[in-house]
């Protein structure tokens, strides 16, 4: 890959190989991360509907009896 100028910035041509593997697509964010002293890893970020189905996972069953009291919850002990 060469580095080329864009604007102010520098950027890099991800080659097909690596768009395939990471099914991106025009728009999509990804994440540069440097792994070593010459090496870095893209990463495609998740987006919005996988992470709400992360956060569905975390999410925890309430007892049918249960019943949030703001006044509890606010009490200073």
């Amino acid at each position: 890959m060469q580095v080329s100028k864009w604007g102010n910035s520098l950027a890099i041509r991800l080659p097909a190989a690596v768009v395939d593997v990471l099914q991106l697509q025009e728009g999509d964010d990804v994440e540069v991360v440097v792994a070593g002293e010459r090496s870095f890893q893209v990463r495609k970020k998740p987006g919005n509907g996988a992470l709400l189905a992360r956060l569905r996972r975390l999410r925890g069953k309430l007892p049918a009896d249960f019943k949030f009291d703001r006044d509890d919850a606010h009490a200073r002990g």
